[in-house]
């Protein structure tokens, strides 16, 4: 049942690459399309032959593929790992259908879709360290290519800093599980927590680093997390949502996985060095976004601070937090590809996002009204507005985790206060005042200005930004839906670190 979230995106993949050398690109877009549909609706059978009250994994696929190193082709599902799926099924499709005049190679960049949604399956699904790494490494060069091929003017210097930045997350990654093969002598890579107990915690801390600062590339964390604003400045609209909304969560799920899971003692020790380093990642990240011009970088910012909260919530490691992760995974998946669609319209239709410029989209006559209400929508989605599934996974995170360390928890909320800040003053910027827009080259204390009339925004171009606002809506409202796949798994993997981390260091700030 698991291996056919695999197959189903690698055959269409396989499919468009058989394809004529010249094929049009409508055709290759509704091969993608409908590979795509499959693949989201065999997942939503995954969730129904899915049993909430099991805390393990399910549904499991096995087969030795290569013993000898220890590479066995093992897939598993769980309450972590099953929103993520959905979410990578729901979010591709929306990818592939907001992508229209693709006449460059189109038959290469739906390919490319279709094989980071199926590398993205098997990185979720992999219960093999070493299968694991492979997902995560394969969808490395199919989104270098989406960005450095399709990606805007500075697109190369972008994909360059991308591909090296997690190059270097994978060879730290890879560099842990070998070597908890070395420290512990065995090539056995099952995903077993039991294994790190034979280890010293000097030991631990050493592999418990280097994922850290892997998995913290990807997610991205404050220091790293500098190749993200650029990547997202220079690629389209599709790809962004593709990479906010998807791929960042291989660097959460990553932390919650086998961070936390493979070295519960090793993060039990370290856990409020974790909780500080949230803290200064998502007030760094709501500061930045704060000083942004270009709306696509702003979001971009947002972010950082946004998956900072994830962390915090994984050095808790109180069921409450863990629950409040696995939400924010998923509404932070929802509101930034509902974000980046949005910023993808209005640039289309101005041919710019730069904040200093734009002014008066919500003019009912000749501006972008309806796009400009899924905007307001999303930015109070963002800010953790009650009703919207922003507040749910921030309400969680928050209540799980002050009890633990209240100081970096304040801290947080702080970074949390401050979305609606620079959210504010984008909405304020580009949606209200005079319709008219200043041409970037003018001296900008001259009176003269441009005034525009915008074309229209077709239905088919805000109906899936229209759909994942009724899901941000959705889960803000109905929460017990998510809270009910997930509860018993993060309950189950807050056991060992909580106990951990009580006895050692209990009611630290």
């Amino acid at each position: 049942m698991l291996s056919l979230l695999l197959l189903i995106p690698f055959l269409g993949a396989f499919v468009l690459l058989l394809s004529p050398s010249n094929p049009p690109p409508g055709r290759m877009r509704a091969i993608a399309i409908t590979t795509l549909a499959l693949q989201l609706l065999w997942s939503l059978r995954v969730l129904l032959a899915f049993d909430p009250h099991q805390g393990g994994m399910q549904l499991q696929d096995s087969l030795s593929w290569v013993p000898m190193i220890g590479l066995d082709y093992r897939l598993g599902i769980d309450g972590l790992s099953l929103p993520l799926v959905l979410m990578n099924g729901a979010l591709t499709l929306v990818s592939a259908v907001c992508t229209r005049d693709i006449s460059q190679r189109p038959r290469i960049y739906f390919a490319l879709l279709l094989l980071i949604s199926g590398a993205v399956n098997g990185a979720f699904l992999a219960e093999n360290l070493l299968l694991f790494f492979l997902f995560y490494e394969l969808e490395l060069i199919p989104l270098w290519l989406l960005i450095s091929i399709w990606g805007g003017t500075e697109r190369a210097y972008a994909a360059t800093k991308f591909l090296i930045f997690t190059a270097i997350s994978g060879v730290l990654i890879l560099g842990a599980f070998l070597g908890l093969a070395l420290f512990t002598g065995t090539v056995d890579f099952s995903l077993t927590p039991i294994v790190s107990e034979r280890l010293s915690m000097g030991s631990q801390l050493v592999l418990l680093v280097s994922l850290l600062i892997g998995f913290g590339i990807k997610i991205p964390l404050v220091p790293f997390h500098t190749w993200l604003p650029d990547a997202h400045t220079q690629a389209s609209s599709p790809v962004s949502v593709l990479l906010a909304g998807v791929l960042l969560k291989l660097g959460t799920y990553g932390l919650l996985r086998f961070c936390l899971g493979l070295f519960p003692q090793a993060w039990a020790l370290v856990a409020p060095w974790l909780a500080i380093w949230a803290a200064v990642s998502v007030l760094y990240g709501s500061l930045a976004a704060i000083a942004q011009r270009d709306m696509k970088r702003m979001v971009a910012y947002s972010s950082v601070g946004h998956m900072g909260m994830i962390l915090l919530a994984a050095a808790a490691a109180t069921p409450v937090s863990l629950l409040g992760a696995v939400f924010q995974m998923v509404s932070h998946g929802l509101i930034s590809a509902l974000l980046f669609l949005l910023v993808g319209i209005v640039y289309r239709k101005t041919g710019t996002r730069d904040l200093e410029v734009l002014r008066g989209l919500l003019n009912p006559e000749r501006g972008l009204p309806f796009t400009g209400t899924l905007m307001i929508l999303g930015v109070m989605a963002s800010a953790g507005l009650p009703g919207m599934a922003g507040f749910i996974s921030e309400f969680l995170v928050f209540r799980g985790s002050i009890g633990v360390f209240p100081l970096a928890t304040l801290l947080c909320m702080l970074g949390s206060g401050l979305t609606a800040v620079y959210f504010l003053l984008l909405v304020n910027r580009a949606y209200f005042g005079r319709m008219a827009i200043t041409p970037p080259s003018e001296d900008p204390s001259a009176d003269a200005r441009l005034d525009i009339r915008l074309s229209g925004v077709a239905l088919r171009e805000t109906l899936p930004a229209l759909g994942i606002s009724l899901a941000v809506v959705g889960l803000g409202l109905v929460p017990a839906g998510l809270g009910w796949l997930s509860e018993t798994t993060a309950t189950a993997m807050a056991e060992l670190p909580a106990l951990l981390l009580a006895a050692s260091h209990g009611g630290l700030g």
